[in-house]
């Protein structure tokens, strides 16, 4: 038998931030100001204890250092990935992540490229993701005379839509917003405009300007959904939504029983919706855990909806 941890999550207040963590998913969340979930994490700012196996009240990133043959023996120093649930109550910051190459020498850091699955949002919620600047020379002045009307692309969306955020590109979650989002494991967020929001004490939040137009991509193109795949079985319905360079994120529809090969180092996995069972462990909603790479198939059952997330 191979190794399925499961995670406790770790709870991010936000000034944005509200009770759906609570309302859906039943969370224990420290306040009705929540908005981050980190469900599967062995990031510093947020390292998930394991809640099960000979590895219980360990924390991902001590077993992931040392034991890595359950990680498929990869090369990174540092877990690689991150998986959250956002809860938006209102507006987060428009921001955009550095790669690599910069968030290494900037921050010591990995740099940000990540996803977002739209669990579920209100009605006429709107996302902004990219920018219309032809140029460095129009995006700084844009910055500069406050003009995001102007420069950003702003649309609606709906349950399950999905969205690919290299890093480099300019984007906001908005207020209504509920986000499944898997990512390299970094925290660090360049806030271009936050709406000359306040907090208590008359203060506005940090902005980052200097390094946003450094790091933003000029101009922004989008993913092109023609790429998304799907499969569908007797049994259970594959969407392939993403194979990056970082990560590949899968949907998994599960109705009855089904086995899947497992060959990947490891995947991260949570239950969207629905219960079941995982190699006869129960699952059910906002459940998450990572299946290691000495686990080689994963027998499922019941009515659920899974996002896997691998390299």
């Amino acid at each position: 038998m191979g190794h399925i941890l499961l995670m406790k999550p770790v709870f991010k207040e936000m000034i944005w931030g509200g009770r759906k963590l609570k309302d859906v998913f039943n969370y224990d969340i420290p306040s009705l100001q929540t908005g981050e979930c980190w469900a599967i994490s062995a990031h510093k700012n947020g390292d998930c204890e394991i809640l099960n196996t000979e590895f219980k009240g360990q924390t991902l990133s001590q077993v992931f250092k040392q034991h890595k043959e359950l990680f498929g023996d990869i090369k990174d120093e540092e877990f690689p990935l991150l998986v959250k649930i956002i809860d938006a109550n209102s507006n987060l910051s428009v921001q955009v992540h550095p790669d690599d190459t910069y968030a290494k020498m900037h921050e010591n850091s990995l740099g940000k490229t990540e996803c977002w699955y739209v669990l579920d949002c209100d009605k006429d919620t709107q996302m902004v993701m990219g920018h219309h600047a032809k140029t460095k020379e129009e995006l700084v002045k844009c910055i500069e005379n406050d003009a995001y009307d102007e420069l950003l692309n702003q649309f609606k969306i709906e349950p399950g839509d999905f969205y690919y955020i290299p890093s480099g590109t300019i984007h906001a979650i908005c207020a209504g917003s509920l986000i499944y989002e898997a990512q390299q494991s970094s925290d660090i967020t360049y806030r271009v405009y936050d709406y000359h929001r306040k907090d208590a004490n008359g203060n506005e939040r940090q902005l980052h300007v200097k390094e946003s137009i450094e790091t933003t991509t000029v101009p922004y193109t989008a993913l092109n959904k023609e790429d998304i795949q799907v499969e569908t079985t007797d049994t259970y319905t594959k969407t392939t939504y993403i194979k990056a360079k970082y990560f590949t994120l899968n949907k998994y529809e599960i109705k009855g029983e089904a086995t899947l090969n497992h060959n990947e180092p490891f995947s991260l996995v949570s239950v969207i919706k629905g219960s079941g069972k995982v190699n006869g462990m129960e699952v059910n909603l906002g459940t998450h855990f990572v299946v290691c790479h000495d686990e080689k198939a994963i027998e499922l059952s019941g009515d659920m909806t899974l996002m896997v997330t691998t390299l």
